[in-house]
């Protein structure tokens, strides 16, 4: 019954997916602003005559994104166990970490460049203060959601933290924390384009700049096309690990 579930939900998706298509296209042929809208026919013919022009942005940007990403979850991983186990560190860090929120990357990101360069410093940066926030919020209420008498249970049979961490705390925290990686995922794309946006030589970001500037809006979409289809891409890798990772999930979802 769950896959038959999963596959309706999936046919639903395909048809509201066409629909959108359809509008779209009926817009790019027969609206005023057609001339700057090219149709999805338009963008897909376009994509593949400019992917081998657009490889090396893809390898760069892509580059950018993972190393940026899997810094910030170690960070998030080490400041979420501290606030965790360390009430002082909560106290502390934790309305840090609501004001961080606040402050736009878009106007940071320009004194990143002018710091550190127009290497892929200041894009990784970017990139980190991008997804840092979801993984850090996800896993500490993750761990912070452990039933107290099993932490309780665990201190009665003489467990120290580390225990109590490894066998009910990290269990409990992995859906938190994979639902914070699934936003990180997606979010660590736009980070490296929005960082590539203000000065680099490659990258989605700094093609996508050039090609508007010369109001070649069917390369804009092409490349809007392709920073979808790696989010989708590592969207799916991590709902991949996901799975592997919570083998008593997927069996309590079987029927």
């Amino acid at each position: 019954m769950k896959k038959s579930a999963n596959t309706g939900s999936n046919v639903l998706a395909l048809i509201l997916l066409g629909l959108l298509m359809v509008i779209w296209h009926l817009i790019a042929e027969y609206s005023r602003i057609q001339k700057f809208l090219p149709s999805p026919a338009e963008v897909v013919n376009t994509l593949v005559e400019v992917m081998p022009l657009l490889k090396i942005h893809i390898w760069t940007t892509l580059k950018e994104a993972m190393i940026g990403f899997f810094i910030s979850i170690i960070l998030a991983v080490v400041i979420a166990v501290f606030m965790d186990n360390i009430k002082l560190v909560k106290k502390a860090v934790y309305p840090l970490l609501i004001v961080s929120q606040t402050i736009p990357i878009i106007a940071l990101a320009p004194l990143f460049m002018l710091w550190f360069g127009f290497g892929m410093l200041p894009k990784i940066i970017v990139v980190v203060l991008v997804c840092f926030f979801p993984v850090v919020i996800s896993l500490f209420a993750g761990l912070s959601s452990v039933d107290e008498d099993m932490v309780n249970l665990l201190k009665s049979m003489g467990a120290n933290k580390l225990q109590i961490i490894g066998n009910a705390k990290i269990p409990a925290s992995l859906p938190f924390f994979f639902a914070g990686l699934k936003i990180t995922a997606t979010y660590s794309i736009m980070g490296a384009v929005i960082g590539e946006w203000l000065g680099g030589d490659k990258g989605l970001g700094v093609y996508m700049m050039r090609v508007r500037h010369s109001y070649s809006y069917d390369k804009v979409f092409a490349a809007v096309m392709v920073i979808v289809l790696l989010s989708m891409v590592l969207f799916k890798i991590i709902s991949v690990i996901q799975t592997l990772s919570m083998p008593w999930q997927r069996k309590n979802t079987e029927v």
